[in-house]
């Protein structure tokens, strides 16, 4: 049986398009395309077939991305969904994940990356990059023994949506002490940055969203 998929994006040629990778593989298919938020909301309230991932744009008119996750995390937190965007902004990137995204996608991304995306989702239940993703296997990230209580409590407050200025205020630290704690985490995680530092974190069940 195919896993089913619902599109929720404004930019109707896009979607479309996006419709027609999507029905091109094998164990995928498209039930519906929706324009914002709110038909989704639509959709869900009037007991459609929910889909196994939710493929969801960030910028729409009405319910943005963003609203719509909420929604979903309250109304439906077991829904995998994935963010689709054109602009990597890491603010709204682990907004959404501390939502309950299980991920995102640039609008950019190659079909057979975006294909491996989606196996993720569906099978270990999150999307990470091809550069994040070699590292869950390495056996020296499986170990969290050394992080260092004052390094567990700065990566729970990059796990926010505080800055990294705003981290460093209410962890009594000056600036140059909290790249510090940034960078040993990086090379701690394997990460090279504060959203795969997140994605990590989650979903390793490190920090708790």
């Amino acid at each position: 049986m195919k896993k089913t998929i619902i599109i929720v994006d404004d930019h109707t040629l896009f979607a479309q398009s996006l419709q027609g990778l999507v029905n091109s593989f094998q164990e995928y298919e498209v039930l519906a395309i929706l324009k914002n938020g709110k038909e989704l909301v639509h959709y869900f309230d009037a007991n459609h077939k929910r889909p196994d991932i939710l493929l969801l744009d960030i910028r729409m008119p009405i319910k943005d991305g963003i609203d719509t996750m909420a929604w979903l995390k309250e109304h439906f937190p077991e829904q995998k969904t994935l963010a689709l965007t054109m602009e990597h902004d890491e603010e709204i990137i682990i907004k959404m994940v501390r939502l309950g995204c299980r991920g995102y996608l640039l609008k950019d991304i190659e079909p057979e990356e975006f294909l491996y995306a989606l196996q993720s989702v569906a099978t270990s239940g999150y999307y990470f990059s091809k550069e994040i993703e070699e590292v869950l296997d390495h056996p020296a990230t499986k170990k969290y023994g050394d992080l260092s209580t004052r390094e567990m409590e700065f990566l729970n407050y990059a796990c926010s949506e505080k800055t990294y200025k705003e981290v460093a205020e209410e962890m009594n630290l000056s600036p140059k002490t909290i790249d510090g704690y940034r960078e040993s985490l990086f090379s701690k995680l394997r990460v090279k940055s504060r959203v795969g530092m997140v994605l990590f974190a989650v979903k390793n069940g490190i920090v708790k969203i």
